[in-house]
């Protein structure tokens, strides 16, 4: 059976996404991460002043300028853990309209960036007819709820992984992760 190629992805390519991409990667399987949103952005000393930067920043630089700005509001709310687990991962955020890599397998973290997701997809030309499965997991944007989906995206790879055609089997492993879960994912599929 081919080796499938997962993609996690959310608003900013920060938490959720990052969680579930080093988990997947701790058990070797192929996965990366990305983004949907404009820009990178996480949380500043109100909600009004959002730390903003571009994808493609390093994650090494967002964590120098935060520590610069206020080491110790960042380090009480867990951006500064959060940036140093992203630089075991990877180098920089980065965005989903911006990659030409072919995957498998797309997981969301939030009904709406699986919708900007779709409709990127819807946008580009279809040359191949390759299919990507895109699946939503609705997590709530915090440290606990992340590490708590992370084993969830990481059951549905393995699931996927182990199926003979998972075109064909798609239901009953949605059906199966709901029962074995308690929690039912939206899925839609697209074409490269």
């Amino acid at each position: 059976m081919p080796c499938l190629r997962f993609a996690m992805v959310c608003a900013s390519n920060n938490n959720r996404s990052m969680e579930a991409h080093a988990l997947l990667k701790k058990e070797n399987y192929q996965v990366s991460s990305f983004g949907v949103g404009g820009h990178v952005k996480l949380p500043g000393p109100s909600q009004r002043e959002p730390n903003v930067y571009n994808f493609g920043t390093p994650y090494e630089t967002i964590f120098e300028d935060l520590r610069r700005q206020n080491p110790e509001l960042y380090t009480r709310n867990g951006l500064l853990q959060m940036l140093q687990r992203n630089m075991g991962v990877k180098r920089a955020p980065e965005r989903w309209q911006d990659s030409k890599e072919v995957f498998d397998v797309v997981i969301t973290f939030e009904e709406r960036v699986m919708d900007q997701l779709v409709e990127d997809m819807n946008s580009r030309s279809q040359s191949s007819m390759k299919t990507l499965l895109v699946i939503n997991l609705d997590v709530k944007d915090n440290a606990t709820e992340a590490a708590n989906a992370a084993p969830l995206a990481l059951r549905l790879c393995e699931m996927l992984q182990a199926a003979d055609d998972w075109e064909d089997e798609i239901d009953e492993i949605i059906a199966k992760f709901e029962d074995e879960t308690g929690r039912k994912p939206l899925y839609t599929i697209c074409f490269y």
